[in-house]
Protein backbone atom coordinates (compact mmCIF):
# COMPACT_ATOMS: atom_id res chain seq x y z
CA UNK A 1 0.00 0.00 0.00
CA UNK A 2 1.38 3.40 -0.97
CA UNK A 3 1.11 6.42 1.19
CA UNK A 4 -0.91 9.37 0.60
CA UNK A 5 2.15 11.07 -0.32
CA UNK A 6 2.81 8.80 -2.80
CA UNK A 7 -0.66 8.90 -4.21
CA UNK A 8 -0.49 12.60 -4.36
CA UNK A 9 3.03 13.07 -5.85
CA UNK A 10 1.79 10.50 -8.41
CA UNK A 11 -1.66 12.62 -9.00
CA UNK A 12 0.46 15.73 -9.61
CA UNK A 13 2.98 14.02 -12.10
CA UNK A 14 -0.14 12.66 -13.91
CA UNK A 15 -1.38 15.68 -14.10
CA UNK A 16 1.47 17.31 -14.86
CA UNK A 17 1.73 14.93 -17.73
CA UNK A 18 -1.41 16.12 -19.33
CA UNK A 19 -0.97 19.62 -18.77
CA UNK A 20 2.84 18.88 -20.60
CA UNK A 21 1.03 17.33 -23.38
CA UNK A 22 -1.71 19.96 -24.19
CA UNK A 23 -0.89 23.28 -23.22
CA UNK A 24 1.04 24.41 -26.51
CA UNK A 25 -1.69 22.53 -28.68
CA UNK A 26 -3.26 25.03 -31.08
CA UNK A 27 -7.27 24.64 -31.75
CA UNK A 28 -6.31 22.80 -34.92
CA UNK A 29 -4.32 20.21 -32.76
CA UNK A 30 -7.13 19.85 -30.18
CA UNK A 31 -9.34 18.81 -33.14
CA UNK A 32 -7.02 15.47 -33.70
CA UNK A 33 -8.45 12.22 -32.52
CA UNK A 34 -6.93 9.81 -29.64
CA UNK A 35 -7.28 6.58 -28.55
CA UNK A 36 -10.83 6.98 -27.30
CA UNK A 37 -13.81 6.22 -30.04
CA UNK A 38 -14.89 9.26 -31.96
CA UNK A 39 -12.84 11.67 -29.35
CA UNK A 40 -10.71 14.36 -30.38
CA UNK A 41 -7.87 15.44 -28.09
CA UNK A 42 -10.44 18.59 -26.86
CA UNK A 43 -13.19 16.01 -25.73
CA UNK A 44 -10.84 14.14 -23.90
CA UNK A 45 -9.06 16.90 -22.36
CA UNK A 46 -12.93 17.76 -20.84
CA UNK A 47 -13.37 14.68 -20.11
CA UNK A 48 -10.48 14.98 -17.66
CA UNK A 49 -11.54 18.18 -16.62
CA UNK A 50 -14.78 16.41 -15.27
CA UNK A 51 -12.70 13.73 -13.29
CA UNK A 52 -10.22 16.78 -11.24
CA UNK A 53 -13.90 18.85 -10.83
CA UNK A 54 -15.29 15.11 -9.22
CA UNK A 55 -12.02 15.29 -7.39
CA UNK A 56 -12.22 19.14 -6.02
CA UNK A 57 -16.05 17.60 -4.90
CA UNK A 58 -14.96 14.52 -3.30
CA UNK A 59 -11.78 16.24 -1.22
CA UNK A 60 -14.43 18.86 -0.05
CA UNK A 61 -16.41 16.41 1.10
CA UNK A 62 -15.66 14.01 3.59
CA UNK A 63 -17.77 10.81 4.37
CA UNK A 64 -18.34 8.36 6.86
CA UNK A 65 -16.28 4.88 6.19
CA UNK A 66 -15.99 2.04 5.84
CA UNK A 67 -15.20 2.33 2.77
CA UNK A 68 -17.20 0.22 0.38
CA UNK A 69 -14.84 -0.25 -2.54
CA UNK A 70 -10.65 0.50 -2.86
CA UNK A 71 -8.45 1.36 -5.81
CA UNK A 72 -8.67 -1.65 -7.75
CA UNK A 73 -12.83 -2.66 -7.16
CA UNK A 74 -13.53 0.65 -7.89
CA UNK A 75 -13.16 -0.23 -11.29
CA UNK A 76 -16.08 -2.72 -11.27
CA UNK A 77 -18.62 -0.29 -11.54
CA UNK A 78 -17.33 0.37 -15.45
CA UNK A 79 -17.69 -3.00 -16.40
CA UNK A 80 -16.76 -3.73 -20.27
CA UNK A 81 -19.44 -3.62 -22.44
CA UNK A 82 -21.75 -0.78 -22.12
CA UNK A 83 -25.36 -0.48 -20.89
CA UNK A 84 -25.86 3.02 -22.45
CA UNK A 85 -24.24 5.29 -20.20
CA UNK A 86 -21.15 4.81 -21.60
CA UNK A 87 -22.08 6.45 -25.27
CA UNK A 88 -24.25 8.51 -23.03
CA UNK A 89 -21.41 9.91 -21.43
CA UNK A 90 -19.37 10.55 -24.48
CA UNK A 91 -22.09 12.05 -26.27
CA UNK A 92 -22.65 14.27 -23.71
CA UNK A 93 -18.53 14.97 -23.95
CA UNK A 94 -18.48 15.84 -27.30
CA UNK A 95 -21.70 18.37 -27.29
CA UNK A 96 -20.29 20.01 -24.24
CA UNK A 97 -16.57 20.50 -25.75
CA UNK A 98 -18.20 21.72 -29.08
CA UNK A 99 -19.93 24.19 -27.22
CA UNK A 100 -16.51 26.32 -26.44
CA UNK A 101 -16.31 29.42 -28.37
CA UNK A 102 -12.40 27.74 -29.02
CA UNK A 103 -11.06 23.95 -28.45
CA UNK A 104 -8.24 26.21 -26.27
CA UNK A 105 -10.71 27.15 -23.98
CA UNK A 106 -10.82 23.74 -22.48
CA UNK A 107 -7.56 24.09 -22.28
CA UNK A 108 -7.44 26.86 -20.07
CA UNK A 109 -10.06 25.42 -17.62
CA UNK A 110 -7.54 22.43 -17.26
CA UNK A 111 -4.56 24.55 -16.20
CA UNK A 112 -7.44 26.25 -13.81
CA UNK A 113 -9.04 23.14 -12.49
CA UNK A 114 -5.85 20.10 -12.27
CA UNK A 115 -3.44 22.20 -10.22
CA UNK A 116 -6.63 23.29 -8.03
CA UNK A 117 -7.25 19.70 -7.20
CA UNK A 118 -3.39 18.83 -6.64
CA UNK A 119 -3.60 20.74 -4.23
CA UNK A 120 -6.58 19.51 -2.68
CA UNK A 121 -5.59 16.43 -2.62
CA UNK A 122 -2.22 17.28 -1.12
CA UNK A 123 -4.82 18.99 1.91
CA UNK A 124 -7.17 15.89 2.08
CA UNK A 125 -6.85 14.14 5.55
CA UNK A 126 -4.52 11.03 5.06
CA UNK A 127 -6.55 8.86 6.78
CA UNK A 128 -10.01 10.17 5.89
CA UNK A 129 -12.96 8.73 3.54
CA UNK A 130 -14.92 10.72 0.45
CA UNK A 131 -17.88 10.05 -1.54
CA UNK A 132 -17.65 9.73 -5.36
CA UNK A 133 -19.69 8.19 -7.82
CA UNK A 134 -22.03 6.65 -5.85
CA UNK A 135 -18.75 4.87 -3.45
CA UNK A 136 -16.62 5.64 -0.06
CA UNK A 137 -13.09 5.25 -0.67
CA UNK A 138 -10.16 6.20 1.21
CA UNK A 139 -8.77 9.47 0.19
CA UNK A 140 -5.25 7.75 -1.27
CA UNK A 141 -7.81 5.24 -2.87
CA UNK A 142 -9.47 8.18 -4.96
CA UNK A 143 -6.07 9.63 -5.78
CA UNK A 144 -4.84 6.18 -7.16
CA UNK A 145 -8.28 6.22 -9.09
CA UNK A 146 -7.68 9.41 -10.71
CA UNK A 147 -4.24 8.70 -11.11
CA UNK A 148 -4.87 5.60 -13.59
CA UNK A 149 -7.43 7.31 -15.14
CA UNK A 150 -5.04 10.51 -15.96
CA UNK A 151 -1.94 7.69 -17.08
CA UNK A 152 -4.45 5.81 -19.30
CA UNK A 153 -5.82 9.17 -21.07
CA UNK A 154 -2.21 10.42 -21.49
CA UNK A 155 -1.51 7.84 -23.65
CA UNK A 156 -4.86 7.91 -25.31
CA UNK A 157 -3.83 11.60 -26.18
CA UNK A 158 -0.30 11.00 -27.64
CA UNK A 159 -1.81 8.65 -31.00
CA UNK A 160 0.10 10.37 -33.13
CA UNK A 161 2.82 11.88 -31.51
CA UNK A 162 5.57 9.28 -30.64
CA UNK A 163 8.06 12.33 -29.28
CA UNK A 164 5.16 12.93 -26.86
CA UNK A 165 6.64 13.36 -23.42
CA UNK A 166 5.65 10.19 -21.17
CA UNK A 167 3.60 10.09 -17.91
CA UNK A 168 5.71 10.54 -14.75
CA UNK A 169 7.28 7.08 -13.21
CA UNK A 170 5.55 7.75 -9.66
CA UNK A 171 2.39 7.69 -12.01
CA UNK A 172 3.06 5.10 -13.89
CA UNK A 173 3.69 2.64 -10.80
CA UNK A 174 0.36 3.79 -9.78
CA UNK A 175 -1.47 3.23 -12.86
CA UNK A 176 0.43 -0.11 -13.64
CA UNK A 177 -0.38 -1.29 -9.33
CA UNK A 178 -3.99 -0.81 -10.08
CA UNK A 179 -3.87 -2.35 -13.34
CA UNK A 180 -2.11 -5.41 -11.78
CA UNK A 181 -4.69 -5.81 -9.32
CA UNK A 182 -7.83 -5.30 -11.91
CA UNK A 183 -6.30 -8.32 -13.71
CA UNK A 184 -5.37 -10.81 -10.33
CA UNK A 185 -9.42 -10.24 -9.18
CA UNK A 186 -10.00 -10.62 -12.77
CA UNK A 187 -8.04 -13.71 -13.12
CA UNK A 188 -9.50 -15.11 -9.64
CA UNK A 189 -13.02 -14.92 -10.50
CA UNK A 190 -12.45 -16.85 -14.06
Amino acid sequence: MTSHRQQHDALAQAYDGITRIVADLDDADLQRPTRCRGWLVADLLLHLVGDAQRALVALASPADGPPDVDDVSYWRSFPPGDDGEGVRHAWWVRRSAAAFERPSGIVRLWTDTAPAAVRAAGAADPAGHVATQGHVLRVPDLLATLTTEAVVHHLDLVLDRPDAPGPGVGALRVAVATMDGIAARWSHAS
